[in-house]
């Protein structure tokens, strides 16, 4: 029972991060940076009700932080105009 609850929190995250990398990929900022907070709530969420085993934990909490880094100034008003 408790590995169901651990598994289908995985899934929940792993969807979270596809999206993630989706935008990210098809420089969709705004949904990216949208999607990315998702992720951190629903991360935050699951560490908290013990949702997640402390593997997950480690596993998510680093690709939250590479995310959170990668995505840093991603966004629209930081995008240099090419067409200037």
């Amino acid at each position: 029972m408790f590995f169901g609850r651990q598994a289908k929190a995985a899934k929940q995250l792993d969807e979270k991060l596809e999206r993630i990398q989706m935008n990210f990929e098809n420089n969709y900022k705004d949904a990216a940076q949208i999607n990315l907070r998702e992720f951190e709530v629903l991360y935050s969420r699951l560490s908290e009700e013990g949702g997640l085993s402390e593997r997950q934990k480690e596993y998510y909490g680093r690709r939250l932080s590479d995310y959170q880094a990668r995505m840093k100034n991603f966004t629209h008003k930081d995008q240099k105009a090419t067409w200037v």
